[in-house]
């Protein structure tokens, strides 16, 4: 069987569409087949061998239903009622997830399969990752999948997405582009992941190489998963892994990252033309406060020019006060003008979880 043509996948998956365990035979298939190094078919125990740990990455994915506090600021963007999915990735239940679907929670429900669901306490937002940390109340008796390499992955790589809960579901994917992502929410990570074709219901899934190890965590549907300047291809940006490897120590015992705690004006910008433009503001924030409207273009913070999202955000950022003065210079209907604004410190604007 010539498994490495694209008809032959899509015969491989339109018999199997209807059963997990065999989405997972099919989904290890292509990623033996699109390695750059197979020269030959794989063997069948090869085959066997993936298909068991990707089977079994796939039933450490549970969905995540969450409500918010009532005052949610993030209500107004997210809603007061979010789904999605985490990972398991301990023994104890330890779940992964996105961090914006439990953002001031009230109350966690994480979902299995058949419906069965389990109360769950937040364990940690963190701003700066954007992964959230969830930890049920009661056992959960899934085995938990290890974390991988992220950086190890290749152009092209073949890879498993699963999303959990009821309607939860399997796709293969390929690596598309890895590179530097800045949020129009006040967020940039290095090294994040973009996959293609696209995820709906991206938020919290898994991304998986063909041997079972979580590369990632969902977050967006982006149009341009190939990069600025390239051809546009819609696609899903996943949070990689190895930026929780050296804080999940911390995130359990802090709740957050040092890196979080950092200054915060409730902006919502985009780049436009090699500048960055406001979008919103955010209620009761500093921005809004400061007077800062839609259309502003941010011409320099502190003194130091803006170009970009990224060098708003490291600007912003590189005090270690984050409650401080911070001076915009702005263009306004052609109008130079000059802001000044008294940034928050974003982890204590938060609603906190009143528990469950």
């Amino acid at each position: 069987m010539g498994r490495s043509s694209s008809g032959s996948l899509q015969f491989i998956f339109a018999r199997v569409m209807q059963h997990a365990w065999l989405w997972c035979a099919a989904i290890a298939a292509a990623a033996v087949s699109w390695s750059a190094n197979a020269a030959a078919d794989p063997s069948q125990a090869e085959l066997d061998a993936r298909t068991q740990a990707l089977t079994r990455a796939h039933a450490a994915v549970v969905g995540v239903q969450v409500t918010a506090v009532d005052d949610a600021r993030s209500a107004e963007t997210l809603g007061l009622k979010r789904r999605g999915s985490g990972v398991v990735i301990d023994a104890d239940g330890l779940v992964l997830t996105i961090g914006y679907l439990i953002l001031e929670a009230d109350r966690v429900d994480l979902v299995f399969e058949g419906g069965r669901k389990l109360p769950a306490r937040v364990v940690a937002y963190d701003l700066a990752s954007g992964f959230g940390l969830l930890q049920p109340l009661t056992p959960v008796r899934v085995a938990p999948v290890a974390l991988g390499n992220s950086g190890s992955l290749t152009d092209d790589e073949a890879l498993m997405i699963a999303s959990g809960g009821q309607g939860g579901g399997l796709s293969l994917a390929r690596m598309v582009s890895r590179r530097a992502f800045s949020g129009y929410w006040e967020y940039h990570i290095d090294g994040a992941l973009f996959t293609a074709p696209p995820r709906t219901d991206h938020s919290g899934a898994g991304l998986f190489n063909a041997n079972g190890e979580l590369m990632g965590i969902g977050s967006l549907v982006v149009n341009d998963a190939m990069g600025p300047g390239k051809p546009r291809m819609p696609g899903n940006m996943f949070v990689p892994v190895d930026l929780l490897k050296p804080i999940l120590a911390e995130l359990r015992e802090r709740g957050a990252s040092r890196q979080s705690t950092r200054a915060w004006l409730g902006l919502t910008s985009v780049e436009q033309e090699g500048s960055v433009r406001v979008v919103r503001t955010s209620r009761d924030s500093p921005a809004e406060q400061a007077g800062l409207q839609p259309g502003d273009r941010i011409v320099s913070i502190d003194g130091t020019p803006v170009s970009g999202l990224e060098a708003l955000y490291k600007a912003l950022w590189g005090s270690e006060r984050p409650q401080r003065e911070v001076v915009l210079q702005i263009q306004r209907d052609g109008q130079a003008q000059t802001l000044r604004l008294t940034s928050e410190d974003r982890m204590k604007t938060l609603s906190r979880p009143k528990g469950i």
